[in-house]
């Protein structure tokens, strides 16, 4: 089976001061598998949301590919982008809509065929059924969470690409829809690239993780894989580490990547 995405050399630079360019993505290169949930990690301004941008054609490159779901999302985007969604708290709905008219929109715009169905099957599952008929804008921070994130899901996406999932949210929720995420991908095969700051959540979801550090990948691995080499016990130390600079990997075989 073909990756779910393939990114291969790309980078996206801006003007800066007397004409020199500055990266934000530099040369970077991964995949995610079918079926896999691989975890996009860094501290603020390292690239994840750049990347994510290129990768829904929000942003062009600046130079290197990337396929979605076998298209070239250079040449044939709007394929992908069909199969495709996106879910950030950071992202706001219209806030006049409410929330019910708000999945309505996003349902009309995927052609999902059986919305109204698709709707209540959205609402049991995030607890919004007291919300469908409040306007977004009147939602608290948490309560827009899982809004997004149902917006995310009323396609029944092949691939989802997670910014922040359960920011906002209290600790039980959170769980509840982590767990959903993970039953989704085991029951559909969905491939999801998520970028979160939370550790834990990340050791949970994903079976791989990107490290990036000023638009570079620096370092991947599966979360345990990662937590032995730099000898730590959890995935936020091995974060800090990179973060800061102050890890060293202890497996001369597996030292930190260069850029990819």
């Amino acid at each position: 089976m073909q990756d779910a995405v393939v990114v291969e050399a790309l980078s996206k630079r801006y003007p800066g001061r007397r004409g020199a360019e500055v990266p934000a993505v530099d040369s970077i290169g991964f995949t995610v598998p079918r079926g896999a949930t691989v975890g996009l990690l860094g501290g603020n301004g390292a690239g994840k949301t750049t990347t994510i941008a290129m990768l829904l054609g929000l942003l062009l490159p600046s130079a290197g590919h990337i396929r979605c779901l076998g298209h070239d999302m250079a040449r044939d985007r709007f394929a992908a982008l069909a199969r495709m969604n996106f879910s950030s708290p950071y992202v706001a709905l219209p806030h006049r809509l409410t929330v019910a008219e708000n999945l309505r929109v996003y349902g009309h715009l995927y052609g999902v065929a059986g919305l109204e169905r698709r709707i209540s099957e959205l609402a049991a599952a995030f607890d919004l059924g007291s919300l469908l008929g409040r306007k977004a804008g009147e939602l608290s921070a948490g309560q827009k969470t899982r809004v997004a994130l149902a917006k995310a899901l009323v396609n029944r996406p092949e691939l989802l690409l997670l910014d922040e999932p359960t920011a906002s949210l209290d600790p039980d929720t959170a769980d509840t829809l982590r767990g959903w995420l993970e039953r989704y991908r085991a029951e559909t095969g969905a491939s999801i690239l998520l970028a979160s700051h939370n550790m834990a959540e990340v050791e949970r979801l994903c079976s791989d993780v990107l490290m990036m550090k000023q638009g570079r990948i620096v370092d991947r691995g599966p979360p345990g894989a990662l937590i032995a080499k730099y000898g730590r016990e959890t995935l936020e130390q091995v974060f800090l580490d990179i973060a800061r600079g102050t890890g060293e990997a202890r497996n001369l075989d597996h030292q930190p990547l260069a850029a990819q």
